[in-house]
């Protein structure tokens, strides 16, 4: 029999036979589907966290000398904790010093940030990121604007009392106005808005664009650092290459500062993009590395169903494999047919399964801050997969109905 006509048969047996045919394909269509939908979800979560996650928060080709990392997806211990909270803070001389000794040419800003009210015309705005940060910290953050302008590194040197707004502070504050040269008070005092940062959107459903960002030096630095600490000191280097190069530097200048002998460990931290992703990919693995399993445990059911909805049909059809034998057919036709007819089924289940993947993992994206995107490779798995478990289930069905003697099948009522 040809193939395309075996594909035929199995496709109109399945319209015909609707309520056998969802029972042969369900399984293989929930192996299928939660295959589809977890991987979707998880290699979205894995673009949206290198992507929106880390080069948003941290910036690309940067990294940031710390404290202690303020990243952390892993288990940390509440010793780990103990040591961290131990640590000398970063002050200017650290940041000057490593500015002044680095080999690499790189951009470089100081930063601290801290929540606070903002008062403008009568409104109040509440828990708002303050920031204090140097003139590149726009370009680190790759900040594009809205309106107007990032303050200048003569304004930044002055401490001039001016301001960037986020675009949700911005439109909070000043409704249908266009809030450049208008005042904003921070902690009781008046701050000139030159600009406003173009929209951020959000991360896991938190905004980013509630902020405001002042020169280091400005009068907002008694609000956002302490004590002449700072939070964090960025450095972006022009590429990979150079930030791995940079980061090296840095940490080495950093030991010399703090007069750490060469068995002691670091008494700060140096965070990269990848360090903070660090722990998000060893869930990411776990979860790729206990998805095969799972998927195996349904299509295994979905093959043992399949192969009893075949050797059903093979009972049912044992007359017309007598007749088609009497005609000629050869033992190998037959096998083919009823293999064809199997790996069908399993196909069309796949199929449906790989449509309920995609819109499972949409429908968790529309309803939840969790992305999805949809990996071809994992509808190439699925589609193999249809053919495979059709195949094998259908393996002794088909076997069975090949050797069948024509002369008894005949007589079958």
């Amino acid at each position: 029999m040809p193939f395309v006509e075996a594909v035929r048969m199995a496709l109109a047996t399945l319209w015909s036979q609707k309520l056998k045919s969802f029972f042969s394909l369900i399984g293989v269509l929930i192996g299928v589907t939660f295959l589809i939908a977890v991987v979707s979800i998880v290699q979205g979560m894995n673009v949206y966290m290198e992507d929106q996650f880390a080069n948003r928060l941290i910036g690309l080709n940067t990294f940031q000398v710390r404290r202690m990392p303020n990243m952390n997806m892993g288990n940390i211990t509440e010793e780990t904790w103990r040591e961290w909270r131990r640590r000398p803070r970063i002050n200017y001389g650290d940041s000057d010093f490593i500015e002044a000794k680095l080999g690499t040419p790189a951009l470089f800003s100081r930063a601290c940030d801290d929540r606070a009210e903002v008062v403008a015309g009568g409104k109040l705005a509440r828990d708002i990121n303050i920031v204090v940060a140097d003139a590149p910290f726009f370009r680190i953050k790759n900040y594009d604007f809205a309106a107007g302008r990032p303050f200048s590194p003569q304004e930044a040197r002055a401490g001039a009392a001016v301001v960037a707004l986020g675009f949700e502070v911005a439109e909070k504050m000043f409704p249908g106005v266009d809030p450049l040269g208008r005042t904003v008070a921070v902690g009781g005092l008046p701050y000139r808005v030159i600009g406003v940062v173009a929209k951020q959107g959000t991360l896991f459903g938190i905004s980013l664009d509630k902020f405001v960002i002042a020169p280091f030096d400005s009068p907002m630095q008694r609000l956002a650092c302490r004590l002449g600490f700072m939070d964090e000191f960025h450095v972006q280097s022009e590429n990979v290459t150079a930030m791995s190069q940079a980061v090296n530097q840095a940490e080495e200048l950093m030991r010399i500062r703090r007069k750490l002998r060469p068995g002691q460990g670091n008494n700060f931290a140096i965070q990269t993009a990848e360090a903070a992703l660090s722990g998000w990919k060893k869930i990411s693995a776990v979860l790729f590395a206990a998805l095969p399993g799972l998927v195996a445990i349904s299509l295994v059911v979905g093959g043992i169903v399949i192969m009893n909805i075949m050797l059903m049909a093979v009972s049912e059809r044992t007359r017309e494999i007598g007749v088609r034998k009497a005609l000629g057919a050869k033992r190998r036709d037959i096998l083919a047919q009823f293999m064809i007819e199997s790996a069908t089924i399993s196909t069309v289940g796949a199929a449906i399964g790989i449509g309920l993947g995609i819109g499972l993992a949409y429908l968790v994206k529309a309803l939840t801050p969790l992305p999805a995107s949809v990996a071809p490779w994992s509808i190439g798995v699925a589609v193999f997969l249809g053919i495979f478990v059709g195949m094998i289930a259908g393996v002794y069905p088909a076997s069975r109905a090949s050797k069948l003697d024509p002369i008894t099948a005949l007589r079958a009522e």
